[in-house]
């Protein structure tokens, strides 16, 4: 597997083209757009890695730092909206992301044989790597940040503004948020630090954790309190033991006021007070959308992120027609960028016939439904994830529609296949980790805005019994909710031990008596053909019987009208 490293997602026309090509010539066929707004490139042989490696490299692409103990890629929304706010986020991550790469320039030497690749950084990014005033440095290292050891473990960072948890935010080690005036002019940033989703299961040691503030800095300095905060990692983070090498195990050991105490001594300042925010949403930017500069973009919804097929060949005749960008979003979706309005239509045609749907038609659980890849191309995978998440996702479906809820409604749902957490399911309002084969924890509580961790509810559930579970959860949700409370809301204010009691105690849902008292069978042998059919489906007999009047009286109905 190759993993690309894309700050804000941003997916020229030509790297684009490029890893389209790629996954044909040297891969399995298919690009896999990640949590973290990337590529992976799935089925390279060794023997090819070069030659796939300096492809991306000679086409405005890198991998330089998409894994391993260092800065991984940073987020940012992908929305490209003109506004002030959203580019110097944009900017900001990629910023972050030139100060925080590894400078030896070997990677270059290995994969395309020592070859220049033209590159720049603004001044400021050169400045704030070689400042040495508070002791942050290796003078005499190629690798001023990150030495000869680099970090104790991956560290993640994302860059949003007020209101927009495309990104996650709370999930990451550095969480950085633009701060404007009254007229939206930039003023500095709030910053939070130790999040990340990874832990062990049965070892209550290792836990998700939700980032904290630490303060608010002008915006002049935040790449100095960034390398400040990652230098205290490198010095204070455990090497021991990579259980425990995370920022937010140091956070946790520390408290929040030793750590940001330690942070000032190499930042050279004191953090000022965060700045109040408001309520974080989460934006999926699906359908078409003004950028703000005369032109729109259009955001796809991908399922698992997993572009294959006629998807893929729709899409790349789309991109290469209109030479259009593209950037990868959070969800593991992508969006046409600097679309003119005249090309709107026809981008719409060439998408519908293709069969790729608006978001309106795609259903609600799907939209903000994530899964890591787990079998067969993790080697950390206990269990599925992108391969069973669709017929997950129409069993929670089903059970909607037997315990009565509306299609409109909708919960977060996320799977990964083991506990290390990648499609951040301890944030989900139902959340399925791998722990055994065809075996899953079950973590409930996390919301749609994404600031809510999820908790442990049960553990070792086997795939064929979720909807002893789901069922009267969900059916529960439906009787006993308040006035427009979320599932995972709803979890929380009844308590787990409730829950546990109800499922414990489920006989079905209550059938409501028919209105029009009408008798659907005939005689017993009808009606027990019909329910082994229904049982099959996990239905009633009487649910499969309406279910088949409804279809029969339908196309009779269509038929009439042509």
């Amino acid at each position: 597997m190759i993993r690309t490293k894309n700050p804000c997602g941003k997916v020229s026309n030509q790297l684009y083209l490029t890893m389209d090509d790629l996954a044909d010539q040297f891969g399995i066929g298919t690009l896999r757009l990640t949590t973290r707004q990337t590529f992976q490139l799935h089925g390279v042989l060794k023997k090819d890695l070069k030659t796939v490696m300096g492809t991306i490299i000679r086409n405005m692409g890198s991998t330089l730092g998409a894994c391993g103990d260092l800065n991984r890629n940073v987020l940012a929304p992908a929305a490209p909206l003109a506004r002030k706010d959203y580019l110097f986020a944009q900017q900001t991550a990629e910023n972050i992301a030139a100060l925080l790469a590894p400078q030896s320039g070997f990677y270059y030497d290995i994969w395309v044989d020592g070859e220049k690749i033209l590159t720049s950084e603004p001044p400021e990014v050169v400045q704030a790597r070689n400042d040495n005033s508070h002791g942050t440095n290796f003078p005499d290292s190629p690798e001023p940040i990150y030495g000869t050891q680099f970090l104790p473990r991956k560290f993640k960072i994302a860059v949003t503004v007020p209101t927009d948890n495309s990104v996650d935010i709370l999930t990451n080690d550095i969480g950085v948020v633009v701060v404007t005036d009254d007229d939206g002019e930039p003023q500095g940033f709030n910053i939070y630090v130790g999040g990340g989703m990874g832990r062990t299961h049965r070892l209550e040691t290792t836990f998700p954790r939700l980032a904290e503030p630490i303060g608010y800095v002008p915006k002049e300095d935040i790449l100095y309190a960034v390398k400040a905060i990652v230098v205290t990692q490198r010095e204070n983070g455990r090497r021991d033991d990579r259980k425990y090498s995370r920022l937010k195990y140091l956070i946790s050991s520390w408290g929040i006021e030793k750590f940001r105490s330690v942070v000032e001594q190499y930042y050279g300042k004191k953090f000022e007070p965060f700045r109040a925010l408001p309520e974080w949403e989460f934006k999926s930017y699906l359908g078409w959308h003004e950028q703000g500069d005369g032109k729109l973009f259009y955001g796809l919804h991908v399922d698992n992120g997993r572009i294959g097929g006629n998807m893929k060949k729709t899409l790349r005749e789309v991109i290469e027609k209109y030479n259009l960008n593209v950037r990868i979003t959070p969800n593991q979706n992508i969006i046409l960028t600097d679309v003119r309005a005249a090309w709107k239509r026809p981008i719409t045609t060439t998408l519908a016939q293709a069969g790729l749907l608006q978001p309106r038609f795609v259903d609600p659980l799907n939209i903000t439904a994530m899964a890591c890849p787990a079998f067969p191309l993790c080697p950390l995978a206990i269990t599925e994830a992108e391969r069973g998440i669709p017929n997950i996702l129409k069993r929670i479906r089903d059970v909607f529609d037997k315990v009565g809820l509306k299609y409109s409604e909708s919960v977060v749902v996320r799977i990964t296949g083991c506990p290390n957490g990648c499609a951040r399911p301890y944030m989900a309002e139902l959340g399925l980790v791998g722990d055994g084969p065809n075996s899953y924890q079950i973590w409930l509580g996390g919301n749609h805005k994404q600031t809510s961790l999820a908790r442990s509810f049960m553990d070792r559930v086997k795939i064929l019994d979720l909807e002893k579970v789901l069922e009267p959860l969900f059916y529960y949700w439906k009787q006993k909710r308040q006035s427009k409370e979320s599932f995972g809301d709803f979890t929380n204010r009844m308590g787990f031990e409730k829950l546990k009691e109800y499922i414990e105690k489920w006989e079905g849902p209550v059938v409501a008596p028919s209105r029009h008292n009408l008798k659907l069978f005939a005689d017993k042998e009808t009606y027990e053909s019909m329910d082994a059919l229904a049982k099959l489906q996990n239905k009633t007999a009487h649910q499969l019987a309406m279910e088949v009047i409804r279809n029969y009286v339908a196309s009779n109905q269509n038929g009439k009208g042509e």
